[in-house]
Formats: C-alpha cells, structure tokens, sequence
C-alpha cells in the first residue's frame, strides 16, 4: 500500500558533508548522488547552496543529471538563502526546497533572540517565498525534540496552510528517547487539523546512540520519511544511519512498511562514501561493519555451523556484504577449528581434531587471530608425527 512505504530522504551530501574532514569536490558530490539514486532512496538532499559557491554549483549540477530521485536544497528561513536554493534546483525534474527555523525556547531566546509570534511568522514567510521556486517544500522546526508539543503544533499547522508538503520534526541535538520522539509524532497527527496534507518526517541525531530507535518510533507513531546518512555520517556522534533504518524496516515485516531501497547495494555504497569522505567505518557497526558478519566466540560458532540463522538474522548477501566469516581466537571451539581445516581442504577425523585443538588453544592463547598459514604449518606437523609414530 502506498501509504505504507517509508520515503528516504539522504542527507549524505549535506549533512554528512559537515564532518570535519568529509568535505567533497564537486565531482565527488556528483558520484555520489548518482549512486544515490541507483541504491534506490526517494530524495537527495544535494547540498546547502546559500553557503559557498562550489556548493551552489553542485547542487546545480546534481539537478541536471538526477532523473528519479527528488533533488532538494536547504537554506534558513532568509530569503537570499530560499533565492540560492530555488536557482540551484530549477533544473530539477523534481525539486524541493528544505527550509525552516528553531522552534524549542533555547533557540527562540538564545539563538534568535525573539518570541513564539516571531518565529511562527518567519517561519510562514519562509515556506511562501519557498513557493515561488516549487510545489515541494519542506519545513523544519530546528530542534523540535525539545520543543514543547503545544506550540510546535502550532508551527506546524500555520506551515502546512503556507504550502510546505512535508514537515521534517529534527530531534537536532538527539535529546529524546523512542518513547519520547514517538508521542511527539503522535501529537502532532492527533493535534494538527490539516496534517494530513503533509508527508511527517523523521530527522533524528546520534547523540545518545539513538538516532535509529527513534526513527523508527517514529514512522511507528505515523511518520513516512526517515532523514538519514549513509554509514550514520553527520554532525557531532551523527545522523540516523541509513543501512540500519532500512534493514529494521526490511526485517521487521509486522510493521506493514517498506521502502524502495535496493538492499544488495548497502555495503558497496558504504565503502563507496567512506573511501570518498575519507572516513572509516567502525568494525563493529552495523550492517556495514568488516565484523557484522564475523564470529569468534567458539558457542556462537558451533551454533552458527548448524544453522546460521542461530546467530545471523540478516544473510550477508542481502545486503551486499562478503560471505559469513569465522574467525579463529582462543575463544572458538572444536567445530570452528574442524570447519577451517576442511575448507582449507584437509581431512581430519575426530581424533585428529582433539590433539590439534591442543596445539591450536596454545597458539591462539599468543596472538589475536590464528590464520590459515598458522593452520597449514599446525596441520604439516600433525601429518607428519601422525607418519612418524605409523
């Protein structure tokens, strides 16, 4: 059903773009976006336009060459920042502009210096010159995780009658918990008349480690799009990662959600961005990580070895990832050592196996990882003390 599927809005070339060292060239920026959209997500977001003229350019550049995805541009609620996005999008078979403003008190009063009234016109001012340049227009209330839902509601009705289709709900400084970031969707559909003339999305920071979990309580609650990057790439601990968002959706079928992401392209898009962003991705990260697919731990192993799915709720090849790994420490067992020798093409019964795992728990007690040159000299011997006592 099409109110089912989760819309993916990458903000790897914005968002993404502002760790420190991931900066990108233009025909970096171009590469990406186009493989973007081969993975399969809904909207791009291409960049900042009002903040450098390289920006302005790429984003004029991606517009031309996008053919599926939605091309969209952020700018403030000023109106020389909405001029730059709607000249950088005008080529765009679907444009959007993503404009907005601070909506939590700390914002309103630290940062703007202003009132609720203030900024509640700012923000309708925004969205009607964002109209000038197109019919997609998305708001954001900055910092909404902490704002108070009375007023945020507010905000977001008085936008929504402007024009903007979609109303992004940023949890900016990733302050809310699942429970909290869920109620605050649900709020908004059960207090804002008019909010099911927009598409609600979900723009969550990794601050706390919870940037998916709230995504996802998120779309639960009633929201349809997920701002994400990808390998999590973003301001401070991060944004919303999209591998992760899309395999929770994936495997999650009770949800009733889908999206139209290629999944098989996730690990080559993940190496992709983090050989151009020159940024590495964490082993153990999720999805994309070089240890998802690993097992060391001699119970998980031997599990593993009846039955994948003991330890393994995603096959690798699923998301485009190598083949399952089994990796030989002094934590692995029998099983794990017996697997390894077979593949390796030697045939050892039983009893061999006892007296090499013996020899085998030594060695791995003296280093991290036994490896298949460390197995062929273990199984030389073997063969040849086995000859010598014959």
């Amino acid at each position: 059903m099409p109110g089912d599927k989760i819309h993916i809005f990458d903000t790897t070339l914005r968002d993404g773009e502002q760790v420190p060292g991931c900066k990108l060239v233009s025909s970096e920026k171009i590469a990406l976006a186009l493989k973007l959209e081969e993975l399969g997500v809904d909207i791009i977001e291409a960049g900042f336009p009002i903040s450098s003229p390289g920006d302005f350019a790429s984003v004029t550049e991606i517009s031309k060459l996008i053919t599926k995805a939605t091309v969209c541009a952020l700018s403030r609620a000023v109106q020389k920042d909405i001029e730059a996005a709607g000249e950088a999008i005008k080529f765009a078979k679907r444009p959007r502009i993503h404009t907005g403003i601070g909506t939590s008190d700390s914002h309103i009063k630290a940062k703007f210096n202003a009132t609720q009234d203030e900024i509640l016109e700012r923000a309708i001012q925004a969205v009607k010159w964002a109209k000038k340049y197109t019919d997609d227009i998305e708001f954001y209330a900055e910092d909404a995780g902490r704002t108070e839902n009375g007023y945020l509601a507010r905000v977001i009705e008085a936008v929504i009658k402007a024009g903007a289709t979609v109303v992004n709900i940023p949890d900016t400084t990733g302050y809310c918990l699942p429970h909290q970031y869920g109620e605050k969707i649900a709020y908004l559909i059960n207090n804002v008349p008019n909010i099911d003339k927009a598409i609600i999305s979900c723009h969550c920071h990794n601050d706390l480690g919870l940037a998916t979990a709230n995504s996802i309580a998120g779309v639960i609650a009633g929201a349809r799009q997920i701002e994400c990057t990808i390998n999590g790439l973003g301001e401070r601990a991060g944004n919303t990662s999209l591998e992760e968002v899309v395999m929770v959706i994936k495997q999650h079928k009770e949800l009733g959600l889908h999206t139209d992401i290629n999944a098989t392209l996730l690990n080559p898009m993940s190496r992709l961005v983090s050989d151009t962003m020159r940024m590495p991705v964490q082993p153990n990260k999720a999805i994309v990580g070089s240890n998802a697919f690993s097992h060391s731990s001699g119970i998980h192993q031997d599990g593993f070895l009846k039955d994948t799915s003991t330890y393994e709720i995603i096959a690798p090849e699923e998301v485009g990832a190598d083949s399952s790994k089994i990796v030989l420490t002094a934590r692995s067992g029998r099983s794990a050592l017996a697997h390894r020798f077979q593949k390796l093409n030697y045939q050892f019964d039983r009893n061999d196996i006892d007296v090499l795992y013996e020899h085998f728990t030594q060695l791995a007690d003296s280093k991290k990882e036994v490896d298949d040159n460390d197995l062929a000299h273990m199984a030389l011997s073997h063969q040849q003390k086995t000859l010598a006592t014959a």
